[in-house]
């Protein structure tokens, strides 16, 4: 009986050991998956590549009054001008231009990083054509 109980004892030990084991293997994924989206993200945000090196394609684009930037930014990922709407929103959000997007027609290219098309679209038209 005695060692029934001792075999049973151990048996539950190693069980339980290996549950453990399987539970932190399972955060350590979880949190270098969520690590390393994360540092891309960030370095996204920063790295700010244009979505096409050379030879890009002009695309005309219109910003009506009152246009959020999500919305500036979904409409910029649809035409192929950003690849990532939500990044943009961020470069927005960090940049010299935050909040001072103007309404009107632009012409932006798949070359130009979002940091130039921002430039343009904060640009006032008296200052563009001079």
């Amino acid at each position: 009986m005695d060692v029934s109980m001792n075999v049973k004892y151990l048996v539950v030990t190693v069980v339980e050991t290996i549950i453990k084991v399987i539970v932190i293997a399972a955060v350590i994924v979880f949190v270098f998956r969520g690590a390393t989206k994360a540092y891309d993200f960030g370095y996204r945000v920063f790295a700010d590549e244009p979505v096409s090196v050379s030879g890009g394609r002009t695309i005309t684009v219109g910003i009506a009054e009152g246009a959020s930037v999500r919305e500036i930014a979904q409409m910029l990922e649809e035409k192929g001008l950003i690849e990532d709407a939500n990044l943009f929103v961020v470069q927005e959000l960090l940049s010299a231009y935050h909040g001072k997007i103007l309404p009107g027609i632009y012409d932006l290219g798949t070359d130009m990083t979002a940091e130039q098309m921002l430039e343009i679209m904060s640009t006032p038209a008296e200052e563009k054509e001079q």
